[in-house]
């Protein structure tokens, strides 16, 4: 079972350029600790809670069509339902419950396991 760490997309609607074209299919990558913790300390985010969600996605997505880097601008300027749909995105691909391959170490057994929520 290989670990996945990278998911591929296409918006419903898609990000619109400067020049009119539009890019749609791109890729989101898990998060780590620091793309959690990070956006915290922008004054954006201290500002209003709200723009947590556009910096976050900003340092997960690691390609959006044409674009050779996805910034902030970018995120914000989306359509509401694209950023709602990477928003669920982000969510369901980094849940904290997961089944997880584990190999028992008294007999070498395989198998998957369930793990909750950290604290239940």
């Amino acid at each position: 079972m290989e670990f996945k760490t990278e998911y591929e997309f296409v918006l419903p609607r898609g990000y619109v350029d400067a020049d009119g074209n539009v890019h749609r299919e791109g890729a989101m990558r898990l998060a780590n600790a620091k793309d959690e913790i990070v956006p915290l300390n922008d004054l954006r985010v201290q500002r209003n809670r709200a723009y947590l969600i556009i910096v976050l996605l900003s340092r997960v997505i690691t390609r959006l069509g044409d674009l050779h880097e996805v910034t902030a601008n970018h995120i914000e300027n989306l359509f509401a339902g694209d950023l709602r749909f990477l928003e669920e995105m982000y969510n369901r691909i980094n849940e904290d419950e997961a089944m997880v391959q584990v190999t028992c170490p008294e007999c070498g057994a395989r198998f998957e396991k369930e793990f909750g929520r950290l604290g239940e």
